[in-house]
């Protein structure tokens, strides 16, 4: 007689094959974003261990395609606090489509590893959980236009932990594809140029540890059902990241589509935020920008510096501070309007100019509207 079985080491075969079922379920109605487009999903067999391949046929000179990836980080032991966990693909699909638009690019395929601690405790399935999560999924994949070609699950015990009993680490890697003439180097850009900014209202999936860090000190360990202006903190903290990916390749044209706008640059602003992001792009032009009239971060967002005693400066290299992302353009009135048809608040906030450096009006909780200089 066997002494133990794979079920008593936390991982049961059974309820793993229900939550991959559930995942692949979720993919399936995700490959319609890229029907009849670069990356459109073949499938021989529906089953979701089965092989999957994309179309890539009569691919034109001159084309290339490249990888990324990312993760959502520590975003999801928010998400744990409240047991609320379906917007958090949008937080792992805008870390790797956006990304990739940086580069002119245009998103296609994604694939993802979701590791869990265990998916059940106590005799209790958290299959709920993953259902949310592949809600997620599918509304993501949607926003950014992509199609997801998998949803591995693994469940790693102690090796994963968190809040509360469902803990987990997500990730992902992106196919991108472009036109080599079409890809950024930088040099594109031109003195005048206009900054538009793409407005945020959250965090996106960066700075949250000094968020979390700063909540724990001022409100203890249950920060997350305390409430701020009449809203849950942990709600706040949440905010889903806005997606720019479809709007940007509605400029840029893409991979095959001809170009509403033009446009020059642009930067997804993560970590190192507005100065670093900026910074980065403007290097081989030698130029700098001066950002005179910035969108406001979200409520928490400057109600956490004022608890933490943030100064401006360091705010602004580690949150968005209200703009995920920012077009360099010289038709910046084009690039706002197709931002606002994709539902994304827009506006011109600064221009490129011939002094080096990054030169942001503050909209921070310290120093309101003094001019930082990075």
């Amino acid at each position: 007689m066997n002494k133990f079985i794979y079920k008593d080491s936390g991982v049961d075969i059974e309820l793993g094959d229900d939550a991959s079922r559930v995942l692949y379920e979720a993919s399936k109605v995700t490959w319609e974003n890229r029907k009849g487009k670069i990356g459109e999903v073949i499938s021989p067999f529906d089953d979701f261990s089965g092989i999957r391949v994309f179309d890539v046929s009569n691919l034109p000179e001159g084309s290339v395609a490249c990888l990324g990836f990312d993760g959502v980080g520590t975003k999801m032991e928010i998400a744990e606090r409240i047991g609320h966990h379906e917007t958090v693909a949008f937080d792992l699909f805008a870390m790797v489509c956006d990304d990739a638009v940086v580069r002119g690019g245009e998103p296609a395929v994604v694939g993802s590893v979701l590791d869990v601690n265990s998916l059940e405790s106590d005799g209790k399935s958290h299959i709920d959980f993953v259902k949310q999560l592949a809600k997620g999924y599918i509304e993501a994949a949607n926003d950014a236009g992509v199609a997801v070609i998998n949803g591995e699950i693994a469940e790693l015990g102690a090796r994963i932990n968190g809040f509360d009993d469902f803990n987990y680490s997500w990730s992902a890697g992106l196919l991108w594809f472009a036109k080599k003439d079409r890809v950024f180097t930088g040099d594109e850009i031109k003195f005048g140029d206009k900054i538009v900014g793409l407005a945020e209202k959250g965090f996106r999936s960066n700075g949250l540890s000094l968020l979390r860090k700063i909540l724990l000190s001022e409100y203890g360990e249950i920060w997350h059902e305390k409430e701020f202006e009449g809203e849950n903190l942990a709600k706040l903290a949440l905010i889903p990241s806005k997606i720019y990916s479809k709007a940007v390749c509605a400029m840029t044209g893409g991979f095959a589509d001809d170009p509403k706008a033009e446009v020059h640059g642009v930067a997804h602003i993560t970590g190192g935020g507005l100065p670093g992001k900026l910074g980065r792009i403007l290097k081989s032009s030698g130029f700098g920008a001066e950002i005179s009239d910035p969108f406001e971060p979200g409520k928490l967002m400057l109600h956490a510096q004022e608890l933490g005693d943030v100064p401006d400066n360091e705010v602004y290299r580690t949150w968005n501070m209200g703009q995920g992302m920012v077009i360099v353009t010289p038709e910046s009135e084009k690039v706002i309007q197709i931002a606002k048809d994709h539902n994304i608040e827009a506006k011109t906030i600064g221009e490129v100019v011939k002094d080096t450096g990054i030169h942001i009006k503050s909209q921070g909780a310290k120093n309101k509207s003094k001019i930082l200089s990075f």
